[in-house]
């Protein structure tokens, strides 16, 4: 199928009965829409963390309460409730069952099937507002396809088994009727339920597309397209019409709400174009991301990324000693920790973890690759702090662009520069209070029309 179309929905495109009414608008609209992937409703998965996180038995009551409620609230808008009411009770039942059962602390795995539930809960009901509309339309468990590893709250999708069991189980049913099915969560090989991170669902429609050569994936979300900037640190901002993967995939990384990092690797792969657009404002347009583009200006946008942290190791063993960044970056990947910026001096290296990012398992293991780190080196650590990204192209070469950047920020105590890796960015660390005033600032002498 060429022309096949995976559309996601994210939280808040689903977020009631009206706002999936008009997601459905947009699926019926266009026939080669075969596949929708849809996240939970705005507000569940918070609630299901905090069912996760807490010790409280009434509090994780009172989560599951505000679950139901938005579910219900959804479910009595059906013009036919009675045909999904049976399903929905089995699954609420099965949730509850598991905060009656869980236990003082649940274990990783029961965290990642307890989180599993709001996409599941509201794929069947978007199922059924297609069907009500006329569509056909089928629910389908994404688990039987998306197989990972098992590494809960962030699982590793495996590419060659997804395209495998897609063939099999999904690509015949999209012939004559349209397939609603769940991001974020998947299974692993003992057919346990994961999940791929926050934010997953775009990662997962991606994947989809990857697996069944669609020719487009398309984002609907709250907002109209990508922007220079985040539109509530500035008015200035705008709406990008079109941008490569690459520029995509550097904003995505370095703090840009709209589109989960990973999203675009599979795109890339399979050169898939990917559409990003506002469920409430169809009429509106959006950004194309794809492979090849009209214009590569010097500078495309700026992220803002906050809860950075800065660790400096340093150890005089490290002048004209070959070997002593390889055994730093070793402790950390033995500790499973991932490092963004990195710059270097005679005996010192600096580097930033992003602390914001990082699920509670993986934070749990900063500090232990810490302390070993003390063992061999000096180590201080330095927190509050915000990541400033400028995207844009050919930067590492092009002339003026460092000079236009600090003579606007001559006031503004950067903490760490690094420029050159990249063609694609330049990027630093300041205070994160002085985060929004310096992308405004910047924003203002980049993109002044």
């Amino acid at each position: 199928m060429s022309k096949l179309i995976i559309a996601k929905f994210g939280g808040t495109s689903v977020a009631d009965f009206d706002a999936m009414t008009r997601c459905a608008d947009i699926v019926l609209a266009d026939e080669n829409i075969r596949v929708v992937v849809v996240s939970a409703s705005s507000g569940v998965t918070n609630l299901l963390v905090d069912i996760t996180k807490t010790t409280e038995v009434q509090q994780r009551y009172d989560a599951y309460a505000g679950i139901e409620q938005i579910t219900l609230n959804v479910l009595n808008r059906l013009q036919q409730p009675h045909s999904v009411a049976a399903q929905i009770e089995l699954l609420l039942g099965e949730l509850k069952a598991l905060i009656e059962n869980g236990g003082a602390v649940y274990s990783s795995a029961h965290k990642d099937l307890i989180q599993s539930f709001g996409e599941r809960l509201s794929s069947v009901l978007f199922t059924q507002v297609l069907l009500e509309r006329g569509s056909a339309a089928l629910c389908f468990d994404v688990r039987r396809i998306m197989r990972t590893d098992s590494r809960f709250g962030k699982a590793e999708p495996q590419i060659q088994q997804l395209a495998e069991l897609a063939a099999i189980h999904l690509q015949p049913l999209l012939v004559e009727q349209r397939i609603v099915t769940q991001g974020f969560i998947g299974a692993d090989e003992f057919e346990q339920t994961t999940t791929l991170g926050r934010g997953g669902s775009d990662y997962s429609a991606a994947l989809l597309a990857e697996a069944l050569q669609a020719a487009t994936v398309q984002i609907w979300t709250d907002v109209v397209g990508i922007f220079t900037t985040d539109p509530r640190l500035t008015s200035d901002a705008r709406c990008i019409r079109e941008i490569s993967f690459d520029e995509a995939a550097e904003m995505a990384t370095f703090g840009a709400k709209v589109l989960h990092p990973a999203t675009l690797l599979p795109a890339m792969r399979q050169n898939i174009a990917v559409f990003v657009g506002s469920s409430r404002e169809p009429q509106a347009g959006g950004t194309w991301i794809a492979k090849d583009v009209k214009e590569r200006p010097p500078y495309r946008a700026i992220a803002l990324r906050k809860a950075q942290t800065l660790i400096t190791v340093k150890s005089p063993a490290m002048l004209h000693a070959p070997g002593f960044l390889t055994r730093v970056f070793d402790t950390l990947s033995r500790h499973q920790i991932s490092v963004d910026l990195v710059t270097t001096s005679e005996i010192s290296v600096a580097l930033t973890l992003d602390q914001g990012g990082m699920t509670s398992a993986f934070s749990s293991n900063v500090e232990p690759a810490l302390d070993e780190l003390r063992t061999f080196c000096e180590v201080s650590v330095e927190e509050g702090l915000s990541l400033v990204a400028v995207i844009g192209n050919h930067l590492h070469s092009s002339k003026g662009v460092s000079g236009e950047l600090f003579s606007t920020l001559e006031r503004i105590n950067m903490r760490l520069i690094c420029h050159g890796a990249s063609k694609h960015n330049l990027c630093f660390l300041v205070q994160d209070s002085d985060g929004p005033a310096v992308v405004k600032q910047l924003h203002q002498c980049l993109f002044a029309a």
